[in-house]
């Protein structure tokens, strides 16, 4: 792992992510990871985790973290900060002190996606009576998509986790947040925006087509969360410094045109758990690289993407300026 992870730095990745709460990463222990993690020094790469625990551990998998990063002399980002399950509800300001005082002394940031709902695959370890459960796609039993797991099993006259064990492999998601958490995580001045969607997947999250437009429209401007320019900070400017982008995330000269024209006073998040593939509302045109690929007709079939590489160190402002 150490000799591919050299090579892909070497050709520019952007760091080191793991995903500890996975089976098939949960194994790694902290010693392992940070063994690795010495890759990323002086190289002005990241180090991005998803955390180990969401859960009840969320604190020692937060100090787990830093720890790697402080090892790795890299920037860490937590990868979709969250307070998961009831037992953990109003735990934000909490978890956010931990991150305010990591920062004080070494480069440290989170993003977060805008609804009280997860997405991943079906998790034994996450199917407890208090959260309500959608399962997306499955393999055991194709035709229980879109229904909630606790349906099922009632008419299956099944535990949830031997309903939830019949149907895998399969997707869920999961309402296992509350809003007011939700709230205090988006707003913190280290929270980045980010979707977490899932392209693939054959019934999406609603992250993947509303995430953006949800924060400028629901928390922006019809929930005052924050200003419409720190929404736009969150999703551009903000995340081109964390990942050291050059020319990205800013209208500058000389500067990538990756541009949205959007009406402020239109643009809203229309995608649904049960309609989840729906194109926001109030977007007039989008430009990447320069080159128009949506506007009033639609999509234009233009793509003009191409591979980002890390050219110079990840920057992160530190709490105490």
């Amino acid at each position: 792992m150490r000799h591919d992870l050299d090579e892909a730095l070497g050709a520019g990745a952007f760091g080191l992510s793991t995903g500890l709460a996975y089976g098939n990463a949960n194994a790694a222990s902290t010693q392992e990871v940070m063994a690795l993690s010495e890759a990323l020094r002086d190289t002005g790469a990241l180090y991005c985790t998803h955390l180990r625990s969401e859960a009840g551990e969320i604190t020692q998998a937060l100090e787990e973290a830093f720890a790697i990063g402080r090892h790795a002399e890299a920037p860490v980002i937590v990868s979709h900060l969250k307070c998961a399950g009831a037992p953990q509800y109003g735990r934000s300001g909490e978890i956010l002190a931990m991150m305010e005082k990591a920062a004080e002394d070494h480069p440290v940031g989170c993003d977060c996606y805008p609804y009280t709902a997860s997405s991943s695959t079906l998790d034994l370890k996450q199917v407890v009576p208090e959260t309500p459960i959608k399962i997306t796609w499955s393999e055991g039993d194709p035709a229980q998509a879109g229904r909630m797991l606790a349906d099922i099993a009632a008419d299956w006259n099944l535990p949830l986790r031997e309903a939830a064990t019949r149907l895998q492999p399969a997707g869920a998601v999961y309402h296992c947040m509350t809003e007011s958490d939700v709230d205090a995580i988006l707003a913190h001045r280290l929270t980045m925006v980010g979707s977490d969607g899932l392209p693939c997947d054959p019934r999406p999250h609603p992250r993947l087509w509303g995430s953006f437009p949800r924060v400028l429209g629901h928390y922006a401007r019809e929930r005052g969360l924050f200003p419409l320019e720190v929404a736009i900070r969150k999703m551009t400017g903000l995340p081109a410094d964390r990942f050291g982008l050059p020319d990205r995330g800013y209208i500058r000269e000389g500067y990538a045109g990756d541009l949205v024209l959007f009406d402020p006073a239109k643009i809203a998040d229309t995608a649904t758990y049960d309609d989840p593939a729906r194109p926001a509302a109030g977007i007039l045109g989008v430009w990447v690289n320069g080159t128009p690929t949506l506007d009033a007709q639609g999509l234009t079939g233009a793509r003009a993407g191409h591979m980002l590489r890390r050219t110079t160190p990840a920057h992160h402002e530190r709490i105490s300026q």
